[in-house]
């Protein structure tokens, strides 16, 4: 079964997660823009959510993370929590 490492950065709006998705495409840090502006409990790892396995996140999610190309930021993604950006940092 696969495995991936992903990070990602959850707002409120669709807006917000535009600008934010700018501001990287500018050369922001991932990391930082996660610590200041994430709703998620990851906020404190730069968004760094470790690895998880097909099914434990929301399909929406995983569809991302086990999808689509790696090191590049997808989104915004909604889910019942808000919109993400999504970042998958590897997959086994």
């Amino acid at each position: 079964m696969p495995i991936a490492c992903a990070r990602h950065i959850l707002v409120k709006s669709k807006a917000e997660a535009e600008k934010l998705k700018q501001q990287l495409a500018q050369g922001a840090d991932f990391g930082q823009l996660a610590k200041k502006h994430s709703q998620c409990n990851s906020a404190r790892q730069g968004g760094n959510l470790g690895e998880f396995r097909p099914g434990q996140m929301v399909k929406a999610f995983d569809n991302v993370v086990f999808k689509k190309p790696v090191l590049t930021v997808h989104g915004p993604i909604k889910t019942q929590f808000g919109f993400h950006l999504i970042e998958t940092i590897y997959r086994d």
